[in-house]
């Protein structure tokens, strides 16, 4: 449990040892402050309020914040996105490299319904967007994406569609070899194993989550390191991110 003090400018956490106060402008009140407003905002369904160029986008504002500055820093020629829903990060990514002037997306779904394709194909930015409709670990539907990169292309990939380990585990096995060196392979939705035993959790959260899918997968494969990359800008004491996705960027090195 913590207790926030705003007269004292104090934040209290009940630990093993008693109570520890740290002041509010230190990275340790920040974080603990920051868990239980993530924990709050699932509870709340906060995500769910927010859209981009006019389609409904399930991102955090500091998540796609970050994404923009990745983007910016590796500015890739392909972004693949397994997970389509309204279409908002598709249109959000396509949007940033429009203004950069490079680079496509290519999102994958299982199923893509008809008014969201409808909505997505008559966007302003779907000449940047390629929509494949299959199982992202298919066989058929990875190839369909390999045969949309042209040889010497840099390729940045995000994994958002079923958050299950095993199914993150397959996405991995099957896109990690698409990504180039220097780029990254970004894993949504590690924030599953911070909320469970809340409510739309399932009673197997708390293993049964991105997280352990790229633990298994980064042991696996020693050419990717979880490396969240430096703040271009910081004169704060913030030393992590308020996010869906902890660890869950994953750097070809």
């Amino acid at each position: 449990m913590i207790t926030i003090d705003e007269a004292k400018g104090l934040v209290t956490v009940d630990g093993p040892n008693g109570p520890q106060s740290h002041p509010m402008a230190s990275p340790e009140a920040f974080k603990l402050v920051s868990d239980a407003w993530i924990r709050c905002g699932w509870d709340a369904k906060y995500v769910y309020s927010f859209s981009w160029m006019g389609r409904p986008i399930i991102q955090l504002p500091d998540d796609m914040v970050r994404i923009q500055e990745v983007l910016y820093a590796v500015k890739p020629d392909v972004i693949v996105e397994t997970g389509v829903a309204h279409g908002g990060s598709l249109i959000f990514y396509a949007s940033l490299f429009k203004a950069m002037g490079k680079g496509r997306v290519i999102g994958v779904d299982i199923e893509i319904r008809p008014h969201n394709r409808a909505a997505i194909e008559a966007h302003e930015m779907m000449p940047l967007i390629t929509l494949i409709e299959g199982g992202s670990t298919d066989a058929a539907t990875v190839e369909q994406v390999k045969a949309l990169i042209k040889p010497g292309e840099t390729v940045l990939v995000l994994l958002d569609s079923n958050h299950l380990k095993d199914h993150v585990r397959g996405e991995l096995e099957a896109y990690g070899p698409l990504v180039t060196k220097g780029s990254y392979m970004l894993v949504a939705d590690g924030v599953m194993a911070q909320v469970a035993g809340g409510p739309r959790t399932g009673d197997d959260w708390s293993w049964n989550n991105p997280l352990s899918a790229i633990d298994e997968y980064v042991a696996a494969h020693p050419e990717f390191v979880v490396e969240e990359p430096a703040f271009p800008f910081n004169e704060g004491m913030v030393t992590e991110r308020v996010t869906y996705w902890p660890r869950g960027f994953l750097k070809r090195v």
